[in-house]
């Protein structure tokens, strides 16, 4: 009798629904029923009190119930895409909320209590500007999804606009199979790059990425969208010249190839203009930018007239430019009497025929050129000196050293 009175009791004191969830002691050993719970609605929350990431998906979940119907509309009436879970204790759109909008989310779960519905306004941030990044090898060439590229490949964040150097450092990533350590080295406000301490080794497998969507970089400034691009390392190709025994030393995975004469820059300065023109090749390490079969070189397109007896304008044949102010290994058969002797050349790194044209053919994007024993000062990285810059102060050149 005392058992079947407990349980009446429980039966009536659940219907009144006046206790919390969860039990108590009650006298004779028994316990009082707990109340009937209502489903509880649950938003994302709100990162500083204010707006969602435009990055993250509109969610919505449920304690005590499950969901009944869900509807996230933004300002012009379109509903953001989504689904529940089979278990129907949450919501998840199908794409992210994007920028500058305004949702009106309504829910409606089920619980122990029957239905409840709530409807809840969340904003996301509206930029000033949006920015994109372009990855670039230092030939300042977009880099190519899959190619391959030499063990000098220099990595280069260009943005559309200056951002904040540390925000947009965070969101960069470089992976490399294997795995070796390098670090971004900026210019300017719009431009970093990346290396490696010493040169890549072949076959690694690099792939450098920004997750900018949805991202600050700025004051005002956040990133137009992600991007990403994977290349491959090829083989080991260094060539050394060397000023002292002006001859070029092509080495291919450590085993010299080749050989070949040649005349270098002259050295000294002439003002020209009223500006000093220098005519030395510059000693540090280059890496091969492009080539062309054909280049029409005109010295007054760095300011030495053609006319000014040091000037020149010819079309040159087997050019492999090394340089952003315009060093080339390229073909001159009027100084195979120079080459392997004398220094003649106003900086370029004159070759016979035959060399030239091999060498042309031998040469790839990113492969390494080590000038070594001459005058003037080193090549600097507006030159695209980048590996001439010592491991320590290239690490310090990051926004987050």
């Amino acid at each position: 009798m005392g058992l079947r009175r407990r349980q009446v009791l429980t039966g009536i004191m659940g219907l009144g629904g006046l206790f919390v969830a969860g039990s108590v002691p009650y006298r004779g050993n028994g316990l009082l029923p707990r109340a009937l719970r209502p489903a509880a609605i649950v938003f994302p929350p709100v990162a500083g009190g204010r707006e969602l990431s435009p990055r993250q998906l509109g969610r919505v979940g449920v304690l005590n119930g499950t969901l009944t119907s869900v509807s996230w509309i933004d300002e012009t009436g379109r509903p953001l895409p989504g689904a529940l879970s089979a278990d129907r204790l949450t919501w998840i759109s199908s794409e992210p909320l994007g920028y500058g909008h305004t949702y009106t989310a309504s829910v409606v779960a089920n619980g122990e209590t029957g239905d409840v519905d709530t409807t809840a306004v969340f904003t996301t941030v509206r930029p000033d500007t949006l920015t994109s990044v372009t990855f670039r090898s230092n030939n300042l060439l977009d880099i190519q999804d899959g190619e391959t590229y030499g063990i000098g490949l220099v990595l280069v964040a260009h943005f559309d606009e200056a951002v904040d150097r540390a925000a947009a450092e965070r969101a960069l990533r470089v992976t490399t199979e294997p795995h070796v350590t390098g670090a971004w080295y900026w210019l300017d406000d719009r431009n970093a790059h990346w290396r490696p301490e010493n040169y890549h080794t072949p076959g690694t497998r690099i792939t450098v990425a920004a997750n900018l969507f949805g991202t600050r970089l700025g004051d005002g400034v956040y990133g137009r969208d992600d991007q990403r691009v994977s290349v491959v390392i090829g083989p080991s190709h260094i060539a050394i010249a060397d000023d002292n025994t002006k001859h070029i030393e092509v080495f291919e995975n450590g085993n010299l190839v080749r050989s070949m004469p040649t005349s270098m820059g002259r050295g000294g300065t002439a003002v020209v203009g009223g500006r000093v023109l220098s005519f030395w090749t510059h000693p540090g390490v280059y890496t091969v930018l492009d080539k062309d079969s054909v280049v029409s070189m005109d010295s007054s397109s760095y300011g030495l007239p053609v006319n000014s007896g040091l000037g020149y304008r010819e079309n040159i044949r087997n050019a492999v430019r090394i340089s952003h102010d315009g060093i080339y290994l390229h073909e001159l058969a009027a100084t195979v009497w120079a080459q392997g002797n004398t220094n003649v050349s106003h900086g370029c790194l004159n070759l016979s025929p035959a060399d030239a044209a091999w060498f042309f053919d031998f040469a790839n994007p990113g492969d390494v050129v080590e000038v070594r024993n001459t005058g003037g000062d080193p090549l600097d990285i507006g030159q695209g000196g980048d590996w001439t810059i010592l491991w320590p102060d290239w690490q310090r050149g990051s926004a987050l050293a």
